[in-house]
């Protein structure tokens, strides 16, 4: 196929329009190709122009811009099951984080120990392995000593008031066993009371019960007489059923969000045992210090909201999990006020235990000890 030049074609055209000239006007006229020529140019330049502009706008959306961090992603490590009241808790806080920042932080979040396991947790703080972490001070044993009053049988009557008297604890004497981390907060279950699989009225039917218990309820599972079990709470429901073990001693929301009602029908309250283990949400430190401040500012705005939605959490789970046991038949048993004495009896040498071991690490144990008692006798349980 042959192709023609702009020139002859402008001169094929106009010879077959000079062909067809007669009496009659012409009715064809010789388009002007250098106009339209023009015309193309200008529109392809214009095309361009709005394409680049286009994708100038969708590079620069993806750019960090003055002042504003690139994406931040962290990883938030809980042991609570999924489907607990306190795993969507800490999961709002992740997805309201990222809110407030406007997507530039982001936080995944791993219950049920799926990425470090509960006793690893603050290790995993720590080393980074997890960017932010709750677990039980429990479950790192002498790791924080001074903070183990918080789990002394002290007689609590509920998740909030324990919850509060943990971070007034906190605020107060600043214990330095918190120095590697960028504490978030602590909090406290509500009062944790004897829930088995055989009926227990009295104290003395506690005697030889296996009872699940960690590193620092095993004591208040010996003083009561029976006889304590450690084991992970992920591995508790089936060594109830197992028979590996008799009873808990948990607060009663473990009744209905651990699903141990099922198989431990009998609960024996006496507030002379209450204690409250404590629970703590820390950072790392190195992470934290690498956060700019207006979001580190964001999230200790967030945490202060966040500690008073644990502690009224704490004291609705206990509700819900009475009700539950209420309406499953769970046979709750109320110890009498002589019965209440005598267990506080019995809980006396931990107590006293533990001012002798602070006292051993030049930590201020009786003072502290002295002022979690006095707080409890004025702090509203609600």
């Amino acid at each position: 196929m042959r192709f023609l030049n702009e020139g002859s074609l402008r001169k094929l055209m106009f010879n077959s329009i000079e062909k067809e000239k007669g009496g009659a006007e012409n009715v064809y006229h010789t388009p002007d190709l250098n106009l339209e020529r023009r015309h193309f140019i200008m529109k392809s330049t214009i095309v361009k122009f709005f394409l680049a502009l286009w994708i100038l706008s969708l590079v620069l959306c993806f750019l960090p811009k003055p002042g504003i961090s690139a994406d931040i992603r962290l990883k938030y490590a809980s042991f609570f099951p999924p489907t607990h009241a306190f795993a969507l808790l800490s999961d709002q806080w992740c997805k309201e984080l990222e809110k407030r920042t406007n997507g530039r932080v982001k936080v995944g979040f791993f219950p049920a120990g799926t990425l470090v396991t509960a006793n690893q947790t603050y290790d995993g703080v720590v080393k980074g392995i997890v960017d932010i972490g709750l677990s039980i001070m429990s479950y790192t044993p002498g790791r924080m000593p001074l903070s183990e009053v918080i789990v002394l049988p002290l007689g609590y009557k509920t998740g909030g008031q324990a919850t509060r008297m943990a971070n007034a604890f906190y605020q107060k004497f600043k214990p330095k066993e918190y120095d590697d981390v960028k504490l978030f907060y602590l909090h406290a279950h509500g009062p944790g009371f004897f829930h088995t699989k055989s009926p227990v009225n009295k104290i003395e039917d506690l005697n030889g019960l296996r009872i699940k218990s960690d590193a620092n309820t095993s004591k208040v599972v010996m003083a009561a007489g029976a006889t304590p079990t450690t084991m992970p709470m992920l591995e508790t429901y089936d060594a109830l059923k197992r028979g590996l073990a008799d009873g808990v001693l948990l607060p009663i929301e473990t009744l209905k969000g651990w699903k141990f009602g099922e198989v431990c029908k009998y609960t024996y309250v006496n507030h002379g045992n209450a204690y409250a283990n404590g629970f703590f949400i820390a950072m790392n430190k190195d992470k934290w210090n690498s956060l700019p401040k207006d979001i580190q500012q964001i999230i200790d705005t967030l945490n202060e909201e966040w500690f008073q939605k644990q502690a009224k959490l704490w004291t609705d789970v206990d509700v819900e999990g009475l009700e539950f046991a209420k309406n499953t038949g769970q046979k709750i048993v109320y110890a009498t006020p002589e019965e209440e004495t005598k267990m506080r009896e019995r809980m006396k040498p931990i107590l006293d235990a533990y001012v002798k071991s602070m006292k051993e690490k030049g930590l201020p144990g009786e003072e502290v000890l002295k002022w979690c008692q006095d707080y409890l006798k004025t702090a509203p349980a609600n």
